[in-house]
């Protein structure tokens, strides 16, 4: 059986992905995922935020005393005024590019233009075979329209695609008026492929201590039916590939996500929970659940159950909505 998939113009020996996660920080981990058959590693964003701190912190220490005596001038190297967090970012993305088979796709979470594209160019440069922009912008303003923050994506998405020659992905949330109108602009402006969906970690407050926690929940499978939904929606009508995320725990979602029309699908969580051995049960389940039905191949059942191509879209749509509520009164 060929479990081999195409995303984002790279061949991937199975459509189960390793996203982004702290696991992913090792080259060993990486190793293991591979062994246990992931068909590509997305590793840990690089927030420009984190970089931008070290670079303050250490200028400080630079700049101290500095002038002090003549010596002073000569006490770091020129090249010490680069980030900490890059240089470890970018060992970690050539390390794993030159050690894996399998695509490395390099992971980047920017807050200003120079940012984006300096970081995406260093990491082409450093081996990955694709870069993921896993943009997170909260409207905290009030004043923001809804167009400007589409504006802002896209900005975002054409200045990085312009900027590098590998395939350019997109992270994105499913918070916007028209999901799939933004899912065009940003094919539109040079993403070959989108990531459905992002989860935004909102913080917590603690009564007792009246201050603001952070607050982090790995994601369960109850999680899955919006991106599920809007896969579905957009299989076949976006020119880019469509990577699924969140809830992603069984291979039976795994099925799931391919019949609505899925490239890959990506899990963190689970193999948090679980372990690395736990990408070997996602893969051979999914090559279980396909040798049971004579299906030699992903591709003979991606998008099977898309919007575009079931009997009766209404499915996914407002009648479906209607269905639900009745039937679960009726119960």
């Amino acid at each position: 059986m060929d479990l081999s998939t195409q995303y984002l113009g790279l061949t991937l020996p199975s459509p189960v992905v390793a996203s982004a996660g702290p696991y992913n920080a090792e080259v060993a981990n990486l190793l293991k995922l591979e062994a246990q058959g992931a068909g590509a590693v997305v590793l840990p964003s690089v927030f420009e935020e984190q970089v931008q701190r070290d670079q303050e912190i250490l200028d400080a220490l630079v700049d101290h005393g500095a002038e002090s005596t003549g010596e002073a001038l000569s006490f770091f190297p020129s090249h010490i005024t680069e980030g900490f967090d890059t240089a470890r970012q970018l060992t970690l993305v050539e390390e794993a590019s030159k050690a894996l088979s399998i695509p490395v796709i390099a992971s980047l979470n920017g807050i200003t233009d120079s940012g984006w594209i300096d970081y995406a160019r260093e990491f082409e440069a450093a081996g990955a075979a694709a870069i993921e922009l896993n943009i997170f912008l909260i409207p905290s303003e009030p004043g923001i329209t809804g167009a400007q923050v589409e504006a802002r994506y896209e900005a975002v998405v054409r200045a990085v695609a312009s900027a590098v020659s590998i395939p350019v992905a997109v992270k994105i949330g499913p918070y916007f008026s028209s999901p799939g109108a933004m899912a065009q602009q940003l094919v539109g402006a040079g993403a070959k492929g989108l990531v459905l969906f992002n989860r935004f970690y909102q913080p917590d407050i603690n009564p007792a201590t009246l201050g603001i926690e952070p607050s982090l929940r790995l994601s369960s499978r109850h999680e899955s039916r919006l991106p599920l939904l809007w896969i579905g929606v957009l299989a076949g009508r976006v020119p880019a590939s469509l990577a699924a995320t969140t809830g992603v725990e069984t291979a039976d979602d795994v099925v799931k996500f391919l019949l609505a029309g899925a490239d890959v699908v990506m899990t963190t969580s689970a193999i948090l929970r679980h372990g690395v051995e736990h990408m070997g049960t996602l893969v051979e389940g999914l090559r279980e659940w396909l040798g049971a039905r004579g299906v030699e191949s992903p591709d003979a059942i991606r998008g099977r159950l898309s919007h575009r191509l079931i009997k009766n879209p209404e499915a996914y749509e407002r009648a479906n909505y209607i269905r639900v509520l009745q039937g679960y009164q009726r119960h």
